[in-house]
């Protein structure tokens, strides 16, 4: 998850006067993603399986979940 303009690559949703852009390739796999936001943080739940260390860079200078 990161701050991004939208491509033609992506799509893009409205929701609660938020913005989400999503890759197209990577909305067919999951076919849904639940964003939910907590004090420490979002999170973000599909039925992609990344694995338990996949998203190890997030926050850093790494890209998540690539």
């Amino acid at each position: 998850m990161a701050l991004d303009e939208s491509h033609d690559t992506d799509d893009v949703y409205e929701v609660d006067g938020f913005t989400y852009i999503v890759n197209k390739t990577l909305m067919e796999r999951a076919t849904s993603i639940k964003i939910d936001f907590s004090p420490m943080g979002f999170k973000l739940d599909s039925n992609i399986d990344f694995g338990a260390s996949a998203c190890g860079s997030c926050g850093t200078t790494g890209s998540c979940c690539s």
